[in-house]
Order: structure tokens, then sequence, then C-alpha cells
């Protein structure tokens, strides 16, 4: 056995533990009278579950080979019984294999899995009305994808460029597995073509920056609201003017991190409030995610889903119709159907170039 599947076994056999323990832990009459922490128990329980039972049943499946193992031993155990034993050894064995390489796929993967929801933020970078109708052009990209996967999107808060483009657009996206998938979107893309606004034809380089950041559930982060200060102003619109007579653009900021949003989507207050809060919640998760996973694991920068915002992930050339990963090196001649939506392939790439590594880290 490797030494992989041997680091694999071993946190299995931890994750076993721990569903052992946090089912005493349910039965605590304290814990029932909580329905915070009982929510979050079995949430988490939730989520090993299905690791449990594999393990559970390759746990069984080792203990069957073994007693067939000492059966082919046993001298006094005659012919057709051996021929038995040695059947069993080889159903058994297949079966091993397969949930061992189930379990150790699901188990570098399982923190992304469980996160169904995420905020996208697009802001046009470099490029000036080109780089903003980029943004737009990616802002459309995810959300065919999300329809095509059957998410749900919802705007949250965008700001228009005089030729119809986003100078920042930010969204969120609610489905099964959407982190997975989307997770490593994060970062610089840039884009080769010739503008609209370019007479002589050349071809120009523009950029967007691209953040995902998971959404989470308000019992998975807990924020003080004494550290929250509010500040209440008019929503304005292009040339400062005011779109509103009421104070309903919100900003939030978060005074231990520093961290501040604003939101003036909705004509209401109310709403703009709550969008904000969810903004706050999930930048604040992300920070706080990110902190935890670098002292867990140094290398885990190396990884294509660390998220490093400032690396220039993919460059979408429309000359030659092309999309370049320039993390795993991978060139598609499909632009076309990419910005339609059709990201399948490309995610599909990405994710187990990801697997292979945290296979290499674990």
């Amino acid at each position: 056995m490797s030494q992989t599947q041997n680091s694999v076994l071993a946190k299995l056999e931890e994750i076993d533990a721990r569903y052992d323990e946090i089912d005493k832990q349910i039965s605590d009459p304290a814990i029932a009278q909580d329905p915070t922490k009982l929510i979050a128990l079995s949430k988490e329980q939730g989520k090993i579950r299905s690791m449990v039972t594999k393990y559970r049943e390759y746990k069984k499946a080792t203990v069957g080979v073994e007693d067939a193992r000492q059966m082919l031993a046993d001298e006094t155990v005659d012919s057709d019984f051996k021929a038995l034993a040695e059947e069993e050894i080889e159903q058994l064995t297949i079966k091993q294999d397969q949930l061992l390489d189930e379990m150790q796929n699901t188990l570098v993967m399982a923190d992304d899995m469980h996160i169904d929801a995420v905020i996208v933020e697009i802001r046009a970078g470099t490029g000036g009305e080109e780089a903003a109708l980029f943004a737009k052009d990616l802002h459309g990209m995810y959300t065919r994808y999300a329809d095509s996967r059957r998410w749900k999107v919802e705007q949250l808060d965008f700001s228009p460029s005089d030729m119809g483009g986003f100078r920042e657009v930010i969204f969120s996206i609610k489905g099964e597995g959407v982190w997975a998938e989307l997770g490593y979107e994060g970062g610089g893309h840039r884009v080769q073509r010739v503008p609209e606004t370019e007479s002589q034809g050349r071809i120009h380089t523009s950029a967007a920056t691209v953040a995902v950041l998971p959404e989470p559930e308000e019992v998975d982060i807990e924020i003080n609201p004494d550290d929250v200060v509010e500040h209440v102003c008019r929503s304005s619109g292009p040339g400062g003017q005011n779109v509103n007579k009421v104070s309903s653009a919100i900003k939030l900021e978060h005074i231990p991190t520093g961290i501040t949003v604003s939101m003036q989507d909705e004509k209401s207050q109310h709403k703009n409030r709550a969008k904000a809060w969810r903004l706050l919640r999930s930048r604040l998760y992300e920070r706080y995610e990110s902190e935890r996973r670098a002292e867990r694991d140094s290398q885990r920068k190396s990884m294509i889903g660390s998220g490093d915002r400032s690396q220039k992930i993919r460059t979408y050339n429309f000359p030659q119709n092309r999309v370049t990963d320039h993390r795993i090196n991978l060139s598609l001649y499909s632009l076309d159907k990419i910005l339609s939506g059709d990201m399948g392939e490309l995610i599909a790439a990405i994710r187990d170039h990801d697997r292979q590594q945290r296979l290499l880290n674990l």
C-alpha cells in the first residue's frame, strides 16, 4: 500500500472517530437544548456521513479478505471451500480498491463540495471601456453556465459603463457543487481582440479581475454587531446625481479587519442592508478560511484552488478563437462556446489537475 493510501486511511479513521463523537454530543441533553450547536453538529455529521459509510464498508471488506486468507492457509479446509475463498478475496479486493479510490477523491475535494453558494465579483481592469465590455462578457459566461447547471443567480450590485459594459458587477450563485466548479475562477482574466472603438483594426489587450467568495450560512460565521459600523447615505447615479431622495445606500465597515462593503442596488434601505451583510459575511469568511488554510498547509498556495487574485489565470484570444488557462497550460479552440456558457470541459480539466495536486500534497 502506498504512502498516500496510508495517509488517506489514517484521515478516514479520524473522520470515523469524529462521527461517533458527534453522535455522543448530539445525545447530550445540554446540546439538544441549544439549537445553534445542534444544527452545526448535525450539519457536520451530514457532511461526513457518506464518507463514514464507505469507510465502514471498506473495513468490513478488509476483515472479509483476512478471514478468506486464513481459510486458504488452513490445511484442514477442503479444496471446494478454498476455491470459494479465492473467489471471495478477488471480489472483496476489487471492492476495496473501488471504495478507496472513491474515498480518496472525495476526501481531497470534500471541503469544496459542501459549499453550495458563492458571491462573484467582476471588476474591469486596464483597458477602459473595452475592459468594462469584457467584464460584461465574463458576467454573461458565468450566468449562462449557471443556467445550464440549473443554479440560481441573483444580482447584488453593478456599476455600468458608458458603452453598456460593467465597471463592476457583483452577483450570487446558489446550487449544488457551485464552489467546487467556480472556485477556480478567481484571478486575472485577459482578453485579446479588436475593440468596437478601434477604427484601425488593431488587436488590444484588456483585463478584468474575478473574485469568487464562498457565501456561508449565518451559522458558519458569527460577526459581533459591535465590530461593525454602518453608514447610511443617498444612492448616487451617473454623474453623481441622486437616484432617490431617501437615504438607502448602505456601507458597512468591519473594524477588526478593516473590510468595508457598500450596497446601493436597491431603492430599499432594508434590502441594501441585507445584501451588504451577505457580502461582508462572505468576505470575512474567505479571509478567515484563507488564514486557516495557510496555517494548515503552507503548500496550499501552490495549488489551483488557492485563488490568488493577482495571478493572471486565463487569456481569451478572439482572433484565434482560443482560451488558454495558464495554470495548467491548457488551450481550447472554442472561445465562442465557452463565452456562451459551455465551460464544462475547461472546468473539468482544472478540477482534475487540482485533485491530482491535492493527492500529492496529502
